[in-house]
């Protein structure tokens, strides 16, 4: 079974500056890999389906790559089977530049980020555009809930190829909802110290006056 993803990324050029750069032989075992990483399997399925954006990079025609971000409430990014993966565009600042290159190259790569746990998933893939007033149905699962933005078609990608990418150099990053999330376990715990404190205030103040009501000094 060929390896997909090394198949499409490592053009002679690429092996060539492996070769250069001592890597070319772990880069052959990596190529040689008895998997074909062109189907989606159940850990790739959640984690796509689990992302609140990512990167799509398309070329011009005349040659010049564009990078985009795509964003979206968790879930927005839907995995239709295990092979494509879909999501509702949205009206954004009219520029459509990567709707105009897709057009005359469907060819795409999408980066999906997570970075609080420091994981990248690469996909290569190419992406066609759907009318959704054409396929009501697929619109209205893949438009995100209480939305207000006009969908303006629907893109369906065909998975070519993924890999998982080394966590090595992904600096940690947390949305609101993770750092939520990480804090809230401390902020019932800080909630518990500040009413046992108040509590143990309370009885040290009821102690004192009970013992100036004895005549007793409570500093002595």
């Amino acid at each position: 079974m060929p390896q997909h993803y090394a198949r499409i990324a490592f053009t002679d050029e690429v092996r060539q500056v492996q070769q250069a750069h001592g890597s070319r032989t772990a880069m052959q075992r990596f190529e040689e890999a008895d998997f074909g990483n062109d189907v989606l399997g159940p850990e790739e399925a959640q984690f796509a389906a689990e992302r609140d954006g990512f990167y799509l990079a398309t070329t011009s025609s005349t040659g010049w790559p564009y990078v985009q971000y795509r964003g979206g409430p968790p879930g927005f990014l839907h995995v239709l089977d295990e092979t494509t993966l879909a999501w509702a565009e949205l009206r954004g600042n009219r520029q459509y530049i990567s709707q105009g290159n897709l057009a005359a190259d469907s060819r795409a790569s999408l980066f999906l980020m997570d970075y609080a746990h420091r994981q990248r998933l690469k996909i290569f893939g190419s992406i066609r555009f759907l009318d959704p007033g054409e396929h009501p149905d697929l619109a209205a699962r893949l438009t995100p809930a209480d939305t207000r933005s006009v969908v303006q078609r629907l893109s369906l990608v065909h998975l070519h190829a993924y890999d998982w990418n080394c966590p090595q150099h992904i600096t940690p990053r947390y949305t609101a909802a993770e750092l939520q999330q990480t804090l809230d376990p401390v902020r019932e715990e800080l909630a518990r110290l500040r009413s046992e404190n108040q509590a143990l205030r309370a009885r040290l103040a009821a102690r004192s006056a009970d013992l100036r009501d004895t005549g007793v000094n409570p500093g002595h």
